[in-house]
């Protein structure tokens, strides 16, 4: 192209259309070596990646969606600092050899120098090399997730609740993926160094972490069991109706979804796994309600409970490990009793 003669151009920009004075200008955005590339939501501004390959088999006028909080845009609006930067500056130096070759048509048929009464100046035409444009060096992808509905793969560096091409994800993948964090964050504590783990034990971070595990437990089943029952039951809000927030009561939830014409999930689990599921759900409640107090009403929930009145509940890193597999069985079986 007679353009791409003019304008001297960095390793990866390169013109490649024009129309009268319109430039068209391709800039390329280097992929890590995993073949991902960063996305940066406009809305709440946090990065998530994608695969760069299957990003360019997707149609030109694509919608993206932010993982994190769900604001969808034109892709173009997704551009990441670094990669606005590295356009930024292909940009600038184009724009400077625009402005040279105006200024050598103005004054290049003239003296280097003029001088009158009133008015000196000089001008030297230089010849302008564009500097090699910035690399990209953002945070590297620590596990890829594939979307069960479009297959595409992503990466996020937190929880995240949309698939960046199809949007909301599935409840049951929200739930799992929930589950795996929490698993994840015992893992990373556990693997500590000796010191810091005492630092961190003395200060209670451990405790703190195992009541949370439990909580989120809690959360996670309840979030999932309320959506599945909400796609799988037409009459779903009149079968609610006075219940209260029954998808945080275990008992009253495996017979709300017997009552709508579903199969037991106490059955799928076996009584062993439900006792231990009952007996989390009723360590979140105390901890929850009553900072973690043993009451009259966790003993009743919890016959075989060496704890005694009045006594404060002790978690352990067992414990929560205990909660989040059975908590995953009972996901499992939500899904297949409500699908």
């Amino acid at each position: 192209m007679r353009d791409n003669h003019r304008f001297r151009m960095a390793d990866g920009a390169e013109l490649v259309g024009r129309q009268t004075e319109s430039f068209e200008m391709r800039v390329s955005i280097p992929s890590d070596d995993n073949g991902f590339f960063g996305r940066q939501c406009p809305e709440c501004s946090l990065i998530f990646r994608m695969d760069a390959q299957q990003y360019e088999a997707l149609p030109d006028d694509l919608t993206l969606w932010c993982v994190y909080c769900g604001h969808y845009a034109e892709h173009s609006e997704f551009m990441t600092e670094q990669q606005r930067d590295r356009i930024m500056q292909a940009a600038g130096d184009f724009a400077m050899q625009m402005v040279s070759q105006e200024l050598d048509k103005m004054f290049g048929g003239l003296a280097r120098s003029s001088h009158s009464d009133c008015v000196s100046f000089s001008y030297e035409s230089r010849p302008f090399y564009p500097r090699p444009l910035p690399g990209i060096d953002e945070e590297r992808l620590v596990r890829v997730r594939t979307c069960g509905g479009c297959q595409n793969n992503y990466a996020v560096f937190g929880e995240h609740r949309y698939c960046p091409v199809c949007g909301q994800l599935p409840a049951a993948s929200v739930a799992f993926d929930a589950l795996q964090a929490d698993t994840a964050r015992l893992d990373v504590l556990e693997a500590l160094p000796s010191d810091t783990k005492a630092v961190l034990r003395e200060q209670g971070v451990f405790t703190r972490n195992w009541v949370d595990t439990v909580e989120n437990v809690v959360g996670v089943v309840e979030a999932l069991a309320s959506s599945l029952f909400h796609a799988a039951v037409p009459n779903a809000n009149s079968l609610l109706n006075g219940k209260g927030a029954i998808f945080q009561r275990l008992d009253p939830m495996a017979d709300l979804i017997i009552d709508a014409g579903f199969s037991d999930v106490r059955t799928a689990l076996g009584p062993q796994t439900w006792q231990h599921l009952l007996g989390t759900w009723a360590a979140r409640h105390v901890f929850t309600h009553n900072d973690g107090i043993v009451d009259a009403k966790y003993l009743t929930r919890v016959p075989n409970s060496s704890a005694r009145m009045g006594q404060r509940l002790v978690l352990t890193d067992a414990d929560c490990r205990r909660a989040l597999d059975d908590a995953k069985t009972l996901c499992e079986a939500l899904v297949n009793a409500l699908s």
